[in-house]
């Protein structure tokens, strides 16, 4: 007890108040540079504007004091169980714990780091208590509603009420006001424009801010039963010199950064940072214009040719993603296409099927162990054949029997694995997944770098592309068939620096998805769908290219997925409704007979590509 008083004491004693606040003023831009060196894009600047504690409504003052802080009038800087609780967390590794006081939250945003650790913990609690005593309560709540972080490059209170509801503060009412306090929480979890997932917690936490404030006798419970629709707010700003492809890169490197570095995304708006890409200045300049010339010639006045959106992105075998085409102009449709999750992949996903096949065996009848599959192994080609079980037939929830569905309903009779795959014969690759376990193909697929959320329902569709992977992860995955079945997660930054020093950036490393000889074989049947098979129109690629094109059973999506060498691109075309996120069918688009493959165009956009005077899919 005698050392612990010990330590605390001197704790007091050596711990001063800075007399230096963290600067907002002297701040830098984020500075992201291409592949080879030279600058891409510049970003990240600080929002503030300090606002008098007397000018933020009474409402807007009490749904923060509800959200963070209920005593803090009456506390003396510090919440003994809040700091019992955050301690804890951190000595057992705990989830980060809200305990902190607005003054502790002041404290750390002005004067110390975000780091999270014993050292800086204890120097918050007692740089708070002694700031308690030198500054008057409505000093430290003027400072702390001027200094948090709230997204959208926001800083302090003012700013984010311009951001999010296009209003000074004075303007704002009681329910606006409690989604601003919620994005204290943590901005980037809780601003509704970054994801359906972030559009939840923001009602759920917004609903819960406006509860407290009646908890607290700041509002009545009469004025509260008013707001029951929740405030959305404006979109997003988007900054300025984003303009083309460039935008969707640096939202792309900027997601990695936070992802994979201890940068924060507050952190990242205060700026810096030095980004030094995986990006291809060349190669980008080349999808683009493949997908400008070889891509559909839309007519707004044509019903099929409304909301037609292409996605492609080339990834290298060693997980660099190299170039992206996520939209005509990022600061007209910041929805990036290329790094989507709502596009079905359709039979692009067959390959993996066939890897599966290949690595794992099959299983066909109730009894004895799994048998080998082999390349030359012959399955039955007829549509509309029943697809079967080790059980007998499968039968669908809707109590119909699923059935066998080549497109275009063609018989192709007894066929071989290999020349499925080339031929885009899909009954056998729907019979073959029922043979080796639905759940072993999706292990495959999880092994190649398809994200598990992506992953579609284990139903015999799902050997036919009712996942929906991006076309980053579609491209990466079919990367690792060229790689002799290594397979790197995509990234999209090199390294960073900041003001000269390395920050530590956690990059993926390769590891074997499939064996090398299973990988060969599938990288066979691919360079054979283009030598004779339903991948022709990309042999004028050149010698060595592999593909496939993807087609849906409704039509809603297309696809050609391929390389040479050791860089794949995936090219996804589909239609899809801005506010609903429903799919349309592809007929018709761009004047195209409606019994056209809905993956012609992405072949096209493809094949153009590989054709561009760089030569975007030789090499690394």
């Amino acid at each position: 007890m005698a050392a612990l008083v010990g330590a605390v004491c001197w704790l007091f004693a050596t711990t001063h108040v800075p007399e230096d606040l963290n600067s907002f003023a002297t701040q830098q831009n984020n500075v992201f540079y291409w592949s080879d060196g030279t600058e891409m894009a510049r970003t990240g600047w600080v929002n503030r504007q300090e606002v008098p504690l007397e000018k933020v409504p009474e409402s807007v003052r009490s749904a923060v004091l509800a959200a963070e802080n209920a005593t803090f009038y009456s506390d003396a800087g510090v919440s003994p169980s809040g700091i019992a609780r955050a301690v804890w967390a951190m000595v057992t590794g705990g989830d980060t714990q809200g305990g902190s006081t607005i003054t502790q939250q002041y404290v750390k945003n002005i004067y110390l780091t975000q780091e999270r650790d014993l050292s800086r913990k204890a120097s918050e609690i007692v740089i708070a208590v002694k700031l308690d005593r030198r500054l008057s309560k409505d000093e430290i709540l003027a400072g702390y509603l001027n200094t948090s972080w709230l997204g959208r490059g926001s800083y302090g209170i003012q700013r984010a009420a311009a951001a999010y509801y296009g209003k000074d503060v004075s303007a704002l009412n009681p329910s606006e006001a409690a989604f601003l306090a919620a994005l204290l929480k943590g901005a980037s979890l809780y601003d509704p424009s970054l994801g359906q997932e972030n559009h939840r917690r923001a009602v759920e936490r917004w609903s819960w801010v406006l509860d407290r404030m009646v908890e607290t006798g700041k509002l009545s419970a009469a004025e509260r039963a008013r707001y029951t629709v929740f405030p959305e707010p404006v979109a997003p700003p988007v900054a300025r010199g984003l303009g083309g492809q460039t935008g969707y890169l640096v939202d792309l490197a900027q997601s990695y950064l936070v992802a994979h570095s201890g940068i924060t995304p507050a952190r990242l708006d205060l700026g810096g940072y030095q980004i030094r890409t995986t990006f291809d200045r060349q190669r980008t300049a080349e999808l683009t214009a493949a997908v400008q010339s070889a891509g559909p010639t839309l007519d707004p006045a044509r019903e099929a040719d409304r909301h037609v959106r292409i996605g492609a992105a080339s990834v290298a075998s060693d997980g660099r993603i190299l170039a992206l085409y996520g939209g005509p102009d990022y600061l007209k449709q910041g929805f990036d296409n290329a790094n989507t999750s709502n596009i079905p992949v359709g039979t692009a996903f067959t390959p993996i099927v066939y890897a599966a096949g290949l690595d794992q065996g099959v299983r066909k009848g109730r009894e004895g162990g799994r048998n080998p599959v082999a390349p030359t192994t012959r399955y039955d080609g007829r549509d509309g054949i029943p697809v079967l079980t080790p059980e007998g037939p499968y039968w669908g929830r809707d109590g119909k029997m699923a059935k066998t569905a080549n497109e275009g309903h063609k018989d192709w009779g007894s066929i071989s694995l290999r020349d499925a795959v080339a031929q885009s014969a899909n009954g056998p690759m729907m019979q073959l997944g029922m043979d080796v376990g639905l759940d072993r193909v999706r292990s495959t697929a999880t092994g190649l770098g398809l994200l598990p959320e992506t992953l579609g329902d284990l139903v015999p569709s799902f050997s036919l592309g009712n996942s929906r992977p991006s076309a980053i992860r579609t491209a990466s995955a079919y990367g690792a068939f060229a790689a002799g079945g290594m397979h790197t997660d995509p990234y999209s930054v090199v390294s960073v620096t900041r003001n000269g020093a390395p920050v530590v950036l956690i990059r993926p490393a390769a590891v074997r998805a499939l064996p090398e000889p299973v990988a060969d074989r599938v990288d066979e049947a691919l360079k054979e769908a283009v030598r004779n098979g339903s991948a022709g129109e990309a042999a004028a690629a050149g010698p060595g290219t592999a593909g496939k094109p993807g087609t849906t059973e409704d039509r809603t999506a297309g696809w050609f997925v391929g390389y040479r060498g050791q860089v794949a691109t995936a090219v996804a075309m589909f239609r899809m409704d801005p506010a609903s996120m429903a799919l349309f069918p592809l007929d018709g688009v761009g004047g195209a007979p409606a019994t056209d493959p809905v993956s012609t165009y992405p072949t096209r956009i493809w094949t153009a590509y590989a054709r561009q005077p760089g030569g975007a899919l030789n090499g690394r």
